[in-house]
């Protein structure tokens, strides 16, 4: 979830941040998120539970003149599920980052997955959603902003990157893996 949230700061990307009911079950968003986009506009809904039948939230969404959104949710099929469809109702390109929500059942996510996906929204990894966003690794926003980026929110990735760099540096590589580099 905070990996999640850091992808807007990562990328610069317009963040809305929502709460369906700041004193109910889910409760308030987590202090790290919120430290994290202090100037976001958090839309503390008052119980809708599709965060897109509130006013407030849609026009958060419009303002920022996008036709694409990346989202997730707490659980995958009401939060997230059920905002994605709003949003592909409405014409939005989506992607749902379907690590960055949860739900009790292997049969719930999968259930919930492939409702999304029949409707057009685009089932993405946290890895992948970073990488569609790089395009390329020297990019503007490239490997060195991604690759601290992904030690810190996906180390297995910084530990890849850790061997591959110790490799290089220590004259290890082997002959099939010099041809790659």
């Amino acid at each position: 979830m905070l990996a999640h949230a850091a992808i807007g700061k990562l990328f610069n990307i317009p963040t809305i941040l929502t709460t369906s009911a700041q004193q109910g079950p889910n409760g308030p968003l987590p202090k790290e998120i919120l430290e994290m986009y202090p100037d976001a506009p958090l839309i503390k809904r008052q119980g809708e539970v599709d965060a897109w039948d509130n006013a407030d939230f849609r026009a958060a969404v419009h303002a920022t003149n996008k036709t694409q959104v990346v989202m997730a949710g707490i659980v995958t099929d009401v939060c997230t599920t059920f905002l994605a469809l709003s949003l592909r109702a409405e014409g939005y390109s989506v992607w749902a980052n379907v690590e960055a929500s949860g739900t009790t059942t292997a049969l719930i996510r999968d259930v919930s997955n492939s409702r999304m996906q029949a409707a057009g929204v685009q089932l993405v990894s946290l890895f992948s959603i970073v990488c569609d966003l790089m395009r390329d690794w020297r990019a503007k926003i490239g490997s060195e902003q991604v690759l601290p980026w992904l030690d810190q929110y996906y180390p297995v990735y910084g530990d890849l990157a850790r061997a591959h760099a110790g490799a290089v540096e220590d004259g290890t590589i082997i002959p099939g893996e010099a041809g790659l580099i």
